[in-house]
């Protein structure tokens, strides 16, 4: 979503864009933005991750390299596009006036920054924060191993964000912590905040609200996203409001425990998975809920904060990193609970379905508040500001 609005609303205010993408490929606008495609081996596709390529798939030596990494527990993508990303840019250096990095930061996009190219680098959150989450859940030796392993190329990019020229990040919170955690330099970092589709995402007056509804959008179904927190939650919520059901766009990583947790606590008729589903569809769900709910531990922004309040629908988020920066005050534009602190999340899920004059206030003024800082033509303004000033520092200009 960052890279297909941000370069649309750069195309528009007259720059000439091109899209270097793995899979899965951004959904472009190609009459405003070129986009050229380097294919990996896809080996975390949505229908079959970690899949064992077949042997004539194999074109090159990077492609032995990435499926290596993947089968000793490793993630590769980060390397691998870098290596593609060289081959494809290298001969074609007097094209391009910036490079913009969208968080791979492989070893790749240190040396272009060393061979003279201008980068600037866009880290939402520290890769770090993930990390400590992913072993501090994870259960036993064995696990704890397999999580060390995968975000072995944390520490690359931890080497290469300290290194860039210019950093922009999505908030205050994320830069203070890529700062602490990523040692990236507050002189060279800056904050430009991510926008939503307001066309898409906005209230439809004629969709009723269904009674006792609530809806979060589930990216990754990892400690981070706080969902293991929501269930436990819902588990007290359902006990006081029986009406009371959970739909959680997404569905859970094959070896998840929330199905299980979610049978053992009684609550398979409260809590379902809605799976993927259409942008347009999800805006019709944050429509049809009385509540929407972000129970993240950590965030670095939250997009699916900001496009549910966006649709008017009343927004329970947790006060985990940026969350309360971009979200605003507790109980005028937002339902705030302690991250990680199921008892109190569920006490304001219950303070939200208790008063539907509270909903409409803070539904109506969260909405008013989105509206007013988060855009995506504002993100490319500010973003092009600051390519101008790398270029300027740079002596491009």
């Amino acid at each position: 979503m960052y890279t297909k609005h941000l370069t649309e609303e750069l195309a528009k205010r007259g720059h000439k864009v091109e899209v270097f993408s793995g899979q899965p490929y951004p959904n472009l606008d190609q009459s405003l933005v070129k986009m050229t495609k380097l294919p990996s081996l896809d080996l975390y596709r949505s229908d079959d991750p970690f899949r064992i390529p077949k042997v004539g798939e194999f074109g090159s030596f990077a492609d032995l390299l990435e499926f290596a990494i993947m089968t000793t527990g490793g993630f590769p993508e980060p390397r691998s596009f870098g290596w593609r990303l060289i081959k494809a840019l290298e001969p074609r250096r007097d094209e391009f006036d910036i490079l913009h990095d969208n968080q791979s930061l492989s070893w790749s996009i240190m040396r272009l920054v060393n061979d003279g190219w201008p980068v600037i680098g866009s880290i939402h959150h520290p890769i770090t924060v993930d990390r400590l989450l992913a072993i501090e859940h994870a259960k036993g030796i064995k696990a704890k191993y397999g999580a060390l392993r995968w975000y072995g190329f944390v520490r690359m990019q931890t080497q290469v964000a300290s290194r860039l020229h210019r950093v922009i990040t999505v908030s205050e919170t994320s830069r203070n912590d890529l700062s602490k955690y990523m040692h990236v330099d507050l002189a060279r970092s800056s904050v430009v905040p991510i926008g939503v589709d307001t066309s898409v995402f906005r209230p439809i007056p004629f969709i009723k609200k269904e009674r006792g509804l609530i809806v979060t959008t589930a990216s990754a179904d990892v400690p981070l996203k706080g969902l293991h927190v929501l269930v436990e939650a819902m588990a007290e919520v359902v006990g006081v409001y029986p009406l009371a059901r959970l739909i959680i766009i997404g569905m859970p990583n094959r070896e998840s425990k929330l199905p299980a947790r979610v049978t053992e606590l009684g609550l398979d008729e409260h809590i379902g998975f809605a799976g993927v589903v259409s942008q347009e569809r999800m805006v019709e769900m944050y429509n049809e809920a009385e509540l929407a709910v972000v129970p993240s531990l950590y965030e670095g922004f939250s997009l699916p904060a900001v496009e549910a309040m966006a649709c008017g629908v009343a927004l329970v988020a947790t006060d985990g990193g940026a969350l309360p920066e971009v979200t605003g005050n507790d109980g005028e534009t937002v339902l705030t609970a302690r991250a990680g602190d199921a008892m109190h999340l569920a006490k304001k899920i219950l303070e939200g379905l208790d008063s539907e004059m509270l909903r409409d206030e803070i539904g109506r003024n969260g909405s008013e508040h989105v509206m007013s800082r988060y855009t995506w033509r504002e993100t490319a303004r500010v973003t092009e500001r600051n390519y101008l000033e790398l270029l300027a520092a740079h002596g491009d200009l």
